[in-house]
């Protein structure tokens, strides 16, 4: 990677100027001395320059063309003043077309901006000839590229400006490309050489800053050396993930807990009255924890057990409430059996202190009944209208109890698998993106699909 070069303003050019012989009109020739063929802006005819008396190789009156880029103009791209002086438009076989702008620097030379509507690159001419690892993959230092289009035929169609070979309308070479994120390699040979030419995708913001240009939008399909937006990212997320991972796996393994503590069982009034029950000590030994409690009551039906819970610490009084419920229901209707509810309760309680703390649990059973609620607390002979409850579940004879357990932990197995689905999800979603830019840059390939080896690979060298 090349440091980033400080910006060089060009000296004043000594311009030079010629007459068409086709129209008359002025031709300004900005790079005498490198210039071959220049075209003239008002007829579009090529003359050759190389000629003190400048020959007129051939007449294409065409209309004058808007270009995006007017030659003449200066931009900096990447610390470098540049000054476009020629325009080609190309295609395969009048097809798919581009456009090709040749910039120049008095110390840098050329650089072509190549567009084909979707997006810009900065393409250089190489000195050195890459070398296949195989029919597929061309390798430039260290850097392997795919083989991506095979070869065509481009022919010039619009010519305009100054050329440091003798251009013309017409002109056929035979291209391929190879690609990689954000690069590619093209080679265009001819009868009598075979030239290579590296060209870098440019950011979307940077042809804008540098010519004036309008942003171009989101390329779909795109272009076959653009890299995935989420390639970059996901490579490094998925080292975070596996990161997170193994930390909260050890967490769990090291803090989370896995048993759960008996802590006491008691008796349901059978008339439905309120009661009190104290159970403990017990013991927390974290600096501070989450506290699970779970109710069971197995011989609950058609009722319902209200549970106040207070965990009192024993040596500075501080209090912590939750309040949970068990209830069970079951009938039968037109359509059958049917129960709803469960036999047991669970609460949990965060950031509980160390310490030996008492749990105070206020209870009261209830009984329910078809078609009326009906509470104990009006005595086992009451009534509610004309109907007689069933005592069911809550009586002396049933003898109900409720059993509690308790568990503590700085991590449960449900806070594992939140986190994993918290942290995985926007992967997932990013990784199913980055298979359908893939398949749609893929699909405009001539050879097999690439896969997803470049996941995380981007393009990092500067032109």
């Amino acid at each position: 990677m090349q440091p980033e070069a400080e910006i060089q303003t060009l000296p004043a050019p000594a311009v030079k100027a010629l007459t068409c012989p086709s129209c008359g009109g002025t031709v300004e020739l900005r790079a005498a001395g490198y210039t071959v063929n220049v075209a003239c802006q008002y007829c579009g005819s090529i003359l050759d320059v190389t000629n003190p008396q400048v020959k007129l190789l051939a007449e294409y009156h065409h209309a004058a063309t808007n270009l995006e880029i007017p030659l003449g103009t200066r931009g900096t791209l990447r610390g470098i003043e540049w000054e476009a002086i020629g325009y080609m438009q190309r295609s395969v076989a009048g097809s798919w077309s581009w456009e090709e702008y040749l910039l120049f620097n008095p110390y840098h030379g050329y650089r072509w901006l190549i567009t084909d509507g979707r997006g810009w690159s900065l393409g250089e001419q190489l000195t050195v000839t890459p070398g296949y690892d195989d029919y597929e993959t061309m390798r430039l230092g260290p850097q392997a590229f795919k083989r991506f289009y095979e070869d065509s035929e481009a022919q010039v169609d619009y010519v305009f400006g100054e050329f440091y070979w003798r251009v013309r309308v017409g002109e056929k070479v035979t291209g391929a490309d190879w690609v990689r994120p954000g690069v590619m390699l093209s080679r265009e040979k001819n009868a009598h050489e075979v030239s290579w030419t590296r060209a870098v995708l440019l950011g979307p913001d940077e042809m804008p800053k540098a010519f004036g240009v309008a942003k171009k939008g989101r390329a779909w399909p795109p272009m076959p050396h653009e890299p995935s937006p989420q390639s970059a990212w996901l490579g490094t997320g998925f080292k975070l993930f596996l990161g997170i991972l193994l930390l909260l796996t050890v967490l769990i393994l090291g803090f989370g807990g896995t048993s759960w503590t008996d802590a006491g069982n008691f008796p349901v009034a059978p008339d439905g009255s309120e009661r009190t029950v104290t159970l403990g000590p017990i013991h927390f030994g974290r600096f501070y924890q989450r506290v699970e409690i779970r109710a069971a009551v197995p011989k609950l039906e058609n009722g319902w057990v209200d549970l106040d819970y207070t965990l009192v610490n024993r040596k500075t009084q501080q209090v912590y409430e939750a309040y949970g419920a068990a209830e069970r229901y079951s009938g039968s209707d037109s359509d059958g059996a049917w129960t709803e509810g469960s036999r047991g309760s669970s609460i949990s309680v965060a950031s509980i202190p160390a310490g030996d703390y008492d749990l105070v649990i206020d209870y009261k059973g209830n009984r329910w009944t078809s078609g009326s609620m009906y509470s104990s607390s009006y005595g086992t002979a009451a009534t509610y209208g004309s109907q007689t409850p069933d005592l069911g579940w809550l009586s002396a004879e049933n003898s109900p109890e409720v059993s509690v357990e308790v568990r503590t932990g700085a991590l449960f197995a449900s806070s594992f698998w939140i986190a994993l689905i918290l942290l995985g999800l926007p992967l997932l979603i990013g990784f199913i993106r980055h298979v359908q830019f893939e398949k749609a840059r893929q699909d405009e390939s001539d050879f097999a699909p690439i896969g997803f080896a470049a996941l995380g690979e981007s393009e990092d060298d500067d032109e």
